[in-house]
């Protein structure tokens, strides 16, 4: 077993089998992001991104193979400039909001791999990502606090993932009220009512 999360970045020594867009050098600055899938041990589900939207690749890697790593969470304390785009104004605008709840978050998506690389990723449309851990179902005032952080962004989409410690869901999906709610896991998606139960 392996101790990363859906979203943590890591970078590596080694990339076998790289599509073709993905240079020696674009690797050097560009980390894999992990994502949710079933491996076996030792084995870790990540996904490249490069430059454009078209460039993305799902592939495994060897855990001895990462140098380093870092997560949502880390990227939330990065000092960054709010003006350069609408997600990281928005950004700016909730994370305030974010960090008063008292849960664990951080920036995913284009605007957390900006932050972790520098790299010129993000667009005037490109949207914030955000993952908010929760461990057990919010009560009445704090899915009210995870309303008003919904209804702060206005300059760009804002894809909020919860994430329950058994998988991963959309907030606007359960703030909708839905009977039952796609739950990303490593077994793969499945809809359930109950997204904090152990599957």
């Amino acid at each position: 077993m392996h101790g990363y999360r859906a979203h943590d970045l890591l970078w590596v020594d080694a990339v076998t089998a790289a599509p073709p867009w993905a240079s020696q050098e674009w690797l050097r600055q560009a980390p894999l992001v992990v994502r949710r899938a079933a491996t076996a041990p030792y084995r870790i589900p990540v996904g490249m991104r490069g430059q454009l939207r078209s460039e993305r690749h799902a592939c495994e890697i060897e855990a001895a193979n990462i140098l380093r790593c870092v997560t949502p969470e880390m990227l939330a304390a990065v000092p960054f400039d709010g003006g350069a785009c609408a997600a990281l104004s928005a950004l700016r605008t909730v994370a305030p909001l974010l960090d008063a709840t008292g849960w664990a978050w951080g920036p995913t998506g284009g605007v957390g791999f900006a932050l972790a690389t520098g790299l010129p990723v993000l667009r005037e449309d490109s949207d914030l990502d955000l993952v908010l851990r929760l461990p057990a179902p919010p009560d009445a005032a704090q899915t009210e606090a995870l309303r008003t952080i919904a209804t702060a962004v206005t300059t760009c989409r804002l894809d909020l993932q919860i994430d329950t410690g058994h998988g991963g869901f959309a907030w606007a999906e359960w703030a909708a009220g839905r009977s039952k709610i796609l739950l990303k896991t490593n077994r793969g998606p499945l809809l359930t009512a109950t997204p904090w139960e152990p599957l």
